[in-house]
């Protein structure tokens, strides 16, 4: 997919990726092929979105957690050593690519050790296919202006978040 590439590219330079920040990935594998969300999904073009974004862990030291489907509520599939119990609740669930999603089930299958959590705050997110990954990012969330606007046929959204700013007229940051 040589827009994946391309945003993957685009984001590298802009230093988008940060050792140990975590990036919430939402995607519609059908979106990506042209289909409705939920109605088309692919397992070869997960396995190429998830490969691709190995390599950027790999290259940059961010993390990825891969949001599922609304048919399991939007749980997150993250590996276990970055599962914090203080701020993180695992669920059993395993996903489907009919429940869940093909990228969510595509990671859970092929992550050393997965574990599937409620609800995630993520330093930033990639949305291919307009699968609505705001909930997961921390507040206050910041879109990022990007030149590569599809992967296939999928809109792509790209956002990270900043503190918020707190106190009013006398406060400085």
């Amino acid at each position: 997919m040589e827009h994946l590439k391309q945003l993957l590219d685009e984001l590298k330079s802009i230093e988008f990726f940060n050792k140990n920040e975590l990036c919430i990935i939402g995607c519609s594998t059908s979106e990506i092929r042209g289909s409705k969300i939920g109605s088309n999904g692919s397992m070869d073009i997960a396995k190429e979105l998830f490969n691709s974004l190995e390599l950027i862990h790999k290259e940059t030291g961010v993390h990825f957690a891969f949001q599922g489907c609304e048919h399991i509520n939007r749980a997150i599939t993250i590996e276990r050593e970055l599962f914090d119990a203080h701020s993180m609740t695992e669920v059993s669930v395993v996903p489907q690519v009919n429940a869940g999603g093909s990228l969510s089930t595509y990671a859970y299958q092929h992550m050393k050790d997965p574990v599937v959590v409620e609800h995630i705050q993520c330093d930033k997110g990639i949305d291919i296919g307009q699968t609505l990954i705001g909930m997961h990012l921390k507040h206050v969330a910041v879109p990022i202006s990007i030149e590569t606007k599809c992967i296939g046929e999928a809109i792509v959204t790209v956002a990270k978040s900043r503190p918020k700013l707190i106190g009013g007229a006398r406060a400085k940051y």
